[in-house]
């Protein structure tokens, strides 16, 4: 605060050197008449009025313009020569010429003008002088700083509380940036109270009220941004445990430093020059010197800017990141040199413009990434508890439209647009200016709602999808109505987003005064025609539709439908994904599936067949399988897949070369492969323990008739390959046999 000591002191220095400067060079103040004719000729209205006369006037007589035109009106760019078209470029150049010679007239004014406000302030503070003006603002910023001193004893309970919440949770993390924001205020306040409010409890003449008043209020508000920036950025020099983890922007020690001792450094002095600016008018500081003075402000603003923005940190210090941290720097300077250029323009209208397009988008980006970085899931330690996704989207996108709606309602108050006036106006620009904001509010409102249903759906999805096993209770399957959720949800989601887009479209077209009725049904019509011409999508998109109500399949489940199977994956509103288990991806229309084979629903049997010598006992063999199911039904790899376990439902037949046996198992769908697997490699084991024979196909080759009529084959002819084709076509012979009683 003693900062702002300083300045005022510098201030009223300027002023003394003012009057000095005033007693070398005479006043030359234009007659006040003369002032108001300038600024009426450079008034954009007043100087299209007289292009549009003059250009009538040429046209209508083929005359030139009259000789006698004033300085003014050539130079001021709105009446045009003959011959020459009056754009708007040069128009533009125009005003930004008469910008600059109205600042080169007034620059050797100014000594003048501040000479005559030096005269008339020392008379009003004769009782006081300068040197008590500023010992008034010293003495009462030090009076705000002895009560926020106090404040800051008085609520130590407070701080604690804050300390004591949980950095690794995001309702923890919350509840400290919403506790040292609530704190901040309250120092603020304590400032504000100690001391523009103590100052207020005294009479004072009315120039010392105004000029101290205006600089308290600069320090109060130096103090509230330096506050605020300090709770939300917490830099290092706060001493704050896990200060990296508890910010309100996912940055660095370094970066924190940074902006916590630029930022109020540079809002600061704005303030200073904020305050100077509301109090010279009234000292007798014309428009045309104000114009001139905030011209050295934004160049000290540029300059405290720069350094900020070169003296940051970067993320690395070699590679790509460096690369990418100086081009970045010399793109803001180029941004900032080009407001600062606009400025000396005179192009307000362009400057405005340019600075909300840098800054809303960068409030955007560091909104949604603090919310994200807040509210982020909270640490293994703790369980992971999140925030809903809902919460953050309503946070995120609520944030968002106040943001872009405050700029739109800056924008329209730095131009001069006045909401009611536009309202009533039939002009064109009133017209397109309506139809923009109504399009704007539309997208707003679309886009809000719109991120709700998205969350709302994600977080259903998110919540119901199958987790892995953790615990013998835990079942790895897919509930009915989850699966049923998984498969209606995102096809929803699809509708539901065309369905605002084009509400939203509707709406934007209708407020900029289309009429969408004759849209709509040329829609319609569009609609029989396209109906007519793909028959082929329609019957597809009905189809899936009966499919879907039917209840047919759902996401996760395996199917069949003539020679396509496979596990669903998606769908989309005319076809169905299927992922066969070998690994290619069938997409089908569905008009195509015809009767489907669901594999997967409720439970499964597996029946299968096992072979057995011909001196085997059935019943001993019998109770050996029962008990391996049992066992393979208390495995816990297999245990929360068995509905009822393996067992011998008793002989099938009686084979080429053994006892055939029926066993049977039943399953949830998707749980008998690997268990039948286990089941034959444990079943041979013990059928070996106990000396059950598994039997084999095998060839006995007694002989085999020469050519020359010899009776036996001879040995030699009998070779490997031929007792492998005779086994092979035994085996063939047994698993077409099998596969057809089965």
């Amino acid at each position: 605060m003693f900062v702002l000591i300083a300045r005022s002191f510098v201030f009223g220095i300027a002023l003394l050197l003012a009057g000095q400067a005033q007693a070398q060079a005479p006043a030359t103040v234009p007659p006040e008449r003369v002032k108001q004719l300038f600024e009426l000729l450079d008034d954009p209205s007043v100087k299209a009025w007289v292009a549009e006369q003059r250009n009538q006037d040429a046209g209508s007589t083929g005359a030139p313009a009259e000789a006698g035109a004033s300085p003014t009106d050539a130079s001021s760019g709105a009446v045009a020569a003959p011959g020459q078209m009056n754009t708007m470029a040069s128009s533009t150049l125009d005003r930004i010429r008469h910008h600059i010679e109205r600042i080169v007239r007034t620059l050797p004014l100014l000594p003048g003008q501040f000479a005559r406000v030096r005269a008339e302030t020392m008379d009003d503070m004769s009782s006081k002088g300068a040197a008590g003006v500023f010992i008034l603002i010293a003495m009462f910023i030090a009076a705000g700083l002895a009560l926020t001193w106090a404040t800051y004893r008085l609520t130590r309970s407070f701080r604690l509380w804050i300390i004591a919440q949980s950095k690794d949770t995001p309702i923890g993390r919350a509840k400290k940036i919403g506790g040292r924001a609530l704190y901040s205020s309250m120092l603020i306040v304590s400032f504000a109270l100690g001391s523009a409010g103590a100052f207020m409890l005294f009479d004072w003449p009315m120039l010392i009220r105004e000029i101290v008043l205006t600089f308290l209020m600069a320090a109060v508000v130096t103090r509230g941004v330096r506050m605020y920036v300090m709770a939300m950025l917490v830099p290092s020099f706060m001493k704050v445990e896990n200060a990296v983890e508890v910010r309100a922007l996912p940055i660095t020690n370094e970066t924190a430093d940074h902006w916590s001792y630029w930022l109020p450094w540079i809002v600061g002095v704005f303030a200073f020059f904020a305050a100077a600016f509301i109090l010279l008018p009234g000292l007798g500081i014309d428009q045309d010197g104000m114009m001139v003075l905030s011209l050295g402000a934004d160049f000290v603003l540029l300059l405290l800017l720069l350094l900020a923005i070169w003296r940051r940190p970067g993320t690395q210090r070699d590679g790509a990141r460096q690369s990418g941290h100086t081009e970045a720097t010399w793109l803001l300077t180029a941004y900032f040199v080009v407001l600062f250029l606009q400025r000396i323009a005179g192009l307000y209208t362009y400057f405005w413009f340019t600075f909300a397009a840098f800054f809303l988008p960068l409030a955007i980006v560091l909104t949604r990434r603090g919310v994200n970085f807040v509210l982020r899931p909270g640490s293994e330690d703790v369980g992971r508890p999140t925030i809903p996704a809902v919460t953050i989207a309503v946070v995120d996108r609520g944030i968002r439209m106040i943001l872009i709606l405050a700029a739109a309602y800056f924008l329209a108050r730095v131009w001069g647009l006045n909401m009611q006036s536009m309202r009533d106006s039939d002009t064109t620009t009133a017209f397109i200016l309506r139809g923009l904001i109504n399009v704007v509010v539309i997208a707003l409102a679309a886009d809000f709602g719109w991120s709700i249903i998205k969350a709302l759906i994600e977080r259903k999805l998110g919540i119901e999808m199958p987790h892995p096993v953790t615990s013998d209770e835990d079942v790895p399957i897919l509930d009915s109505q989850q699966a049923r959720l998984h498969t209606l949800l995102p096809i929803l989601q699809n509708m539901l987003l065309a369905l605002i887009v084009v509400m939203a479209v509707l709406m934007m077209l209708a407020s900029m005064g289309i009429q969408i009725g004759p849209l709509i049904a040329g829609a319609g019509v569009v609609g029989v025609a396209v109906g007519f011409g793909a028959q082929t999508v329609v019957k597809d998109v009905i189809s899936g539709v009966f499919f879907l109500l039917d209840d047919a399949f759902r996401v996760g489940e395996y199917i069949s439908s003539g020679n396509y199977k496979g596990t669903v994956e998606s769908f989309s509103l005319r076809s169905v994904k299927l992922r066969h288990h070998r690994g290619p991806l069938f997409t089908i229309p569905f008009g195509e599936l015809g009767a489907v084979q669901n594999q997967s629903r409720d439970w499964v049997i597996d029946k299968f067949n096992i072979t057995v010598g011909y001196d085997t006992d059935i019943d001993f063999a019998r109770k050996l399988i029962k008990r391996i199911g049992l066992e393979l039904a208390e495995d816990p790899e297999f245990k929360n897949w068995v509905l009822d376990p393996i067992k011998m439902q008793g002989v099938q037949e009686f084979g080429e070369y053994g006892i055939v046996l029926r066993v049977k198992a039943t399953t949830r769908p998707g749980g008998a492969f690997g268990m039948k697997r286990k089941f034959y490699v444990r079943l041979r084991q013990v059928f070996k323990e106990q000396g059950i024979e598994l039997p084999f196909p095998t060839v006995h080759v007694q002989g085999l008739q020469n050519p020359h009529g010899a009776e036996n084959a001879p040995l030699e002819e009998i070779t490997p390959e031929l007792k492998m084709a005779v086994a092979q076509s035994h085996t063939n012979r047994r698993r077409k046999k099998a596969s057809t009683t089965e």
